[in-house]
């Protein structure tokens, strides 16, 4: 009896550390693995929020990196044209992170904000144009300011 109570109480605190995306954000359409890829075909700039590690491991083929907890603010620069459509996604729905960047952007003034909350791992199973290996984001960025 004690064992199990240990093992329940044990489990409680790791319960919350996986929070589920929410559905929706206020401000963004959210779109899906199919929706995500005819919009990464008319050319839509996609937005990786994960962080490095999981970024060179494979993501959204021409992807940008803007890791959440380090680069993602600078899409809030003037510099940007804010009719760029943003895409942007993390590593599935139990990654709230792409829904907190989605809200920023939408903050920021972004008119065409595309929350992908299946994210990565969608678009994997779809088998959809992925890459990966090294961030070039400061290039993609600079085409975006000119």
């Amino acid at each position: 009896m004690v064992r199990v109570l240990i093992l329940l109480l044990c489990m409680v605190p790791l319960s919350g550390l996986t929070r589920e995306a929410p559905q929706e954000v206020h401000g963004a359409l959210t779109v899906n693995a199919h929706q995500a890829k005819r919009l990464h075909e008319l050319g839509a700039m996609f937005v990786d929020i994960r962080p490095m590690r999981e970024w060179t491991w494979g993501h959204v083929q021409g992807a940008l990196h803007l890791d959440l907890a380090t680069g993602f603010g600078i899409l809030a620069s003037q510099n940007i044209p804010r009719s760029v459509p943003l895409v942007i996604y993390c590593d599935s729905e139990i990654c709230p992170g792409s829904a907190q960047a989605a809200r920023m952007a939408v903050a920021w003034g972004y008119r065409q904000v595309f929350y992908f909350r299946d994210g990565y791992f969608a678009w994997q199973l779809e088998d959809f144009p992925q890459e990966k290996g090294s961030d070039d984001t400061y290039t993609a960025l600079s085409a975006l300011v000119r």
